[in-house]
């Protein structure tokens, strides 16, 4: 990082600022989890540029993006983090989601597929694959069961669920496929820790 924060050019998160690499990523997603995502987004990439093939790092930027509307930038960086932790359920599922933002169902599809396979105990993800499904297929779709897509949401907890959504840092909020705003939440890599794996 530069001498001026995370804004100024790439190089040591370690300089003139006094913050070093872990300051910046707790930064960072304290701004994710007060709501800033696009500024959250901003700190950990530069985070990110420091720490390539930190899986932490990667899964708090894709989140970030995701959050902040970036769908596009949130592949790419989900892609980054799938192929840096393989094993990582939580990858494949925010890579799926990501994709299905962009339209992409086939590959949505596939990379929810792979989450549900890793983790098939995740209602989230079992709920998820079947909503893009349903997308692919409306045939498969049956009035009132939980394959069935509710609108054009195609996500998790909708705004009047009981269910937070998984992505959310403070644990409830709107969709996770509806146009992000500064009030959208997904549950953080510490709370989701007790139930992941």
């Amino acid at each position: 990082m530069s001498a001026g924060g995370p804004g100024g050019s790439t190089g040591s998160a370690e300089q003139g600022d006094g913050l070093g690499t872990y300051e910046w990523l707790q930064r960072g997603l304290g701004l994710l989890e007060g709501g800033h995502a696009a500024a959250a987004a901003t700190v950990l990439e530069r985070v990110a540029a420091d720490e390539p093939r930190s899986a932490s790092v990667l899964e708090a930027l894709a989140r970030a993006q995701f959050t902040a509307g970036r769908p596009g930038a949130a592949v790419k960086t989900f892609e980054r983090l799938a192929d840096v932790a393989p094993d990582s359920d939580y990858a494949r599922f925010g890579y799926g989601l990501s994709l299905r933002r962009l339209g992409k169902l086939p590959q949505a599809a596939e990379q929810l597929a792979l989450a549900v396979a890793m983790r098939p105990q995740r209602t989230e993800y079992v709920e998820a694959l079947a909503r893009v499904r349903a997308l692919l297929d409306p045939r498969t779709a049956t009035a009132g069961s939980a394959a069935a897509p509710t609108g054009d949401d195609g996500g998790l907890a909708g705004p009047d669920s009981a269910e937070p959504g998984l992505l959310d840092p403070r644990g409830a909020g709107p969709s996770v496929d509806q146009p992000s705003s500064a009030g959208d939440r997904w549950s953080s890599p510490e709370q989701e820790e007790g139930t992941r794996g």
